[in-house]
């Protein structure tokens, strides 16, 4: 019994050959070619592991770098040694900044290598891509040239540590305390406790205040018939005992010195005394100093312009202070006295 179609018509052996021609065809194709997909497919997924094993190693080793110079600044920090070479917290966001510039630097030379690498066994042309790439970079370069500034400013403001958090720097357009350093905004609190956000790109000059050493300056300005020589023991003998007090001793980085006269006038003259002290303390080493010296003079009687009220009744008194001036009133026969003496009375009857 034979199988025959609703139609009426029954397969043909020709066609039933064509199917099996495709059939074959079909089969020869996936033979010829599974090797060659299963090569690509092992070699992208062989790409994608390493790149991804080799990503996480590098981000675990900067992280572990970042980490290893946080623990030192906090073993120097509270100590002399920190408080002169490094502050815990300057050192951690500089750390942390260059680890995040490091990290991102590495992902995307390492993922885009990757790629690269996966669309080349895909077997696509790289040039049209690389061309476009370059395209997009030149309009992305343009377009957002300022944040491009502001970033690679940063990167090598933090990378040559021009200034870090807790330094005292003038920006140009701001100056104050820093309080946060960012790859593309610094923030300062200023004097009066504000915050200025300066993009670094902004930044032409910088002055940091808190680097290498800093200079206390103070000016005393005694009477003018005062001793020099004793003013200068005196000041000299108050800044020897800061140098023996805590914590004066550890913020003078050298002895106080009397430069001599810094101006002459007819009733002071101005004295002026510097000392070297440690980065960001010469404000307070130049209060402690001016006390000192005021308690010194006060204890050798020495004179300053604008002491004690009592200081000028020592001084004679002039004898002509209580001589009143002529008048020409004291004269009975002046004109003067003559209109004003009463007018007689008349005798005349």
């Amino acid at each position: 019994m034979s199988w025959i179609p609703a139609d009426g018509s029954a397969d043909t052996p020709s066609s039933l050959l064509e199917a099996q021609n495709d059939a074959s065809q079909a089969a020869g194709w996936l033979q010829e070619n599974w090797e060659t997909w299963l090569s690509a497919g092992l070699r992208i997924l062989l790409i994608v592991v390493i790149a991804l094993v080799l990503r996480t190693v590098v981000r675990r080793a900067i992280t572990r770098f970042i980490s290893r110079m946080n623990r030192t600044a906090q073993a120097v920090n509270g100590t002399a040694l920190g408080g002169l070479l490094a502050n815990a917290e300057r050192r951690r966001q500089r750390s942390e900044a260059i680890g995040s510039v490091l990290r991102s630097i590495t992902s995307f030379a390492i993922l885009g290598t990757a790629a690269l690498s996966v669309l080349s066994v895909l077997g696509i042309s790289l040039a049209p891509l690389l061309a476009s790439a370059g395209v997009a970079g030149v309009a992305l370069g343009f377009g957002a040239r300022n944040l491009v500034t502001d970033f690679l400013s940063g990167v090598f403001m933090i990378l040559e540590d021009q200034y870090g958090v807790g330094d005292t720097i003038d920006a140009g357009v701001a100056s104050g305390e820093v309080i946060e350093v960012g790859l593309r905004v610094t923030k300062l609190r200023g004097d009066e406790g504000e915050i200025w956000y300066v993009r670094n790109g902004e930044v032409k000059r910088i002055g940091n205040k808190s680097q290498g050493w800093a200079t206390a300056t103070v000016d005393v300005q005694v009477r003018y018939d005062e001793d020099l020589e004793r003013s200068r023991a005196a000041i000299l003998e108050a800044g020897e005992g800061m140098t023996k007090d805590e914590p004066w001793s550890e913020r003078l980085w050298g002895p106080v010195e009397v430069l001599g006269l810094d101006s002459v006038t007819l009733d002071s003259v101005i004295v002026r005394a510097q000392a070297k002290t440690m980065p960001g303390r010469s404000l307070d080493v130049a209060r402690e100093l001016r006390w000192r010296i005021k308690q010194t003079f006060d204890e050798a009687g020495i004179r300053i312009v604008g002491g004690a009220a009592g200081a000028a009744a020592e001084e004679a008194a002039d004898p002509a202070a209580g001589v009143a001036a002529p008048s020409s009133l004291a004269n009975p026969v002046s004109p003067q006295s003559v209109a004003a003496s009463p007018i007689p009375p008349s005798t005349a009857k």
